[in-house]
């Protein structure tokens, strides 16, 4: 069966919504914890994200997949 990668990445942010709400602190400590990886330098934002995307089709996680897949989209080139 074929994803609809869009439908799909709107289910993600609704499911992270409801998250937000069971758990406020888990995603909050995420949040802290992304956050501080970008203040470091050491990596830009294009980099993470590949990496991340490396990440999540190794462990075949769907979700992440099209989460960072949407992000590099956005990332601006220097």
């Amino acid at each position: 069966m074929m994803i609809d990668w869009n439908e799909y990445h709107k289910e993600i942010g609704a499911r992270l919504g409801e998250l937000m709400k069971l758990s406020p602190d888990t995603v909050r400590g995420y949040q802290t914890l992304s956050a501080a990886n970008s203040k470091t330098g050491k990596l830009d934002e294009k980099t993470r994200q590949l990496i991340s995307l490396a990440v999540a089709v190794t462990t075949k996680c769907d979700g992440c997949i099209v989460v960072h897949s949407a992000s590099l989209c956005t990332v601006k080139r220097p």
